[in-house]
């Protein structure tokens, strides 16, 4: 009874964090579907910037193409009465292409409010949600091929080969992370592709030592010993004893990272070295309202909040993890 009370309170801090990170990647992968409005999509650049959530602005939709966003309609005999920007217009009725009894059919709805280009902030953050995760998401996956072969090939390749990587390793690690990536993204035209591989390609090298540790302490224990004496092959105990045993802290680390991965793309973004305008992510996002935190809260705090929620939920996935895997606080 003792042992089950002190893994539940784990259990429970596991699903939660895989809960809130769940709900985050289904919301982003849902953006297409979700978004109700094209993310880029400037209905009204003057009478719908900057609008506070739960604003519900009549459409017209005029001949041209173009759109207005009006405070109030009303259908006249003699032409469409709009409201905007504190003027009363009259525009003819032939010149508009959504005309019903009451006025237009169509509404803006900004549940989260709009932005100063007068962008849905909804559908923004849904797509920003989706940029974000997948650079992060791919990033770790690069982190970890590169980490994970090159820490394998230092513990089981020979003393000479692992002097020579864990230098290298040494020598990169040395460098200042966050001013390598700057420099980086400015040297190169970077988009999303781009910006997965130096994020990847400059983040391997802790999970490179993390990997050689591991190897080196489980390759001298008595299953490899045993497997090795039974004939079993250096690749097949590599891939059938060692990896599988040493995955326990990479998923810690993995769940760690991806978290400092988010937070790195998105500083990078808000600097404007990382996904440029007008993709959206979420450091893009908190950028285009940094200037307006009086007046358009919204703008940049939903962002935020994602932020937020996601790398407090990857680190209740790391803590989760570490503590459900050890066989010490299982026993």
């Amino acid at each position: 009874m003792a042992d089950g009370g002190a893994r539940r309170p784990r259990s429970k801090l596991l699903r939660r964090g895989g809960a809130i990170v769940a709900a985050m990647a289904v919301l982003g992968l849902g953006a297409p579907w979700l978004a109700p409005y094209d993310p880029s999509e400037q209905p009204d650049g003057r009478a719908g910037q900057n609008r506070p959530p739960l604003t519900v602005m009549p459409a017209v939709r005029l001949d041209h193409g173009g759109w207005l966003l009006a405070d109030r309609v009303e259908r006249r005999p003699e032409g469409l009465r709009v409201e905007r920007l504190g003027t009363t217009t009259l525009i003819p009725l032939e010149r508009v292409e959504n005309l019903d009894e009451d006025g237009v059919a169509d509404h803006r709805f900004f549940l989260l409010g709009s932005d100063k280009f007068s962008r849905d902030v909804l559908s923004r953050w849904l797509y920003a949600a989706r940029l974000s995760l997948g650079i992060a998401g791919l990033a770790l996956i690069v982190s970890l091929t590169v980490g994970i072969g090159t820490g394998a090939l230092a513990a089981l390749g020979g003393p000479l080969l692992d002097s020579l990587l864990m230098r290298l390793v040494d020598g990169l690690i040395s460098f200042p992370w966050l001013f390598l990536v700057i420099t980086l993204t400015a040297l190169f035209d970077v988009g999303a592709w781009s910006l997965v591989l130096i994020l990847g390609l400059t983040g391997w090298m802790t999970v490179a030592r993390l990997t050689r540790a591991e190897l080196l302490g489980l390759r001298q224990r008595e299953f490899v010993q045993a497997a090795r004496g039974l004939g079993a092959g250096e690749v097949r105990i590599f891939f059938r004893h060692l990896l599988p045993n040493a995955l326990t802290p990479l998923l810690v680390e993995s769940a760690l990272r991806i978290g400092r991965l988010i937070l790195a793309e998105a500083s990078l973004s808000f600097l404007g070295f990382g996904v440029q305008p007008p993709a959206a992510s979420w450091g893009n996002m908190i950028a285009d309202g940094r200037g307006a935190m009086l007046s358009a809260w919204w703008v940049s705090t939903f962002p935020a909040l994602a932020l937020l929620f996601t790398v407090i939920g990857l680190g209740m996935i790391s803590d989760g993890l570490r503590d459900a895997l050890d066989p010490r606080l299982n026993d």
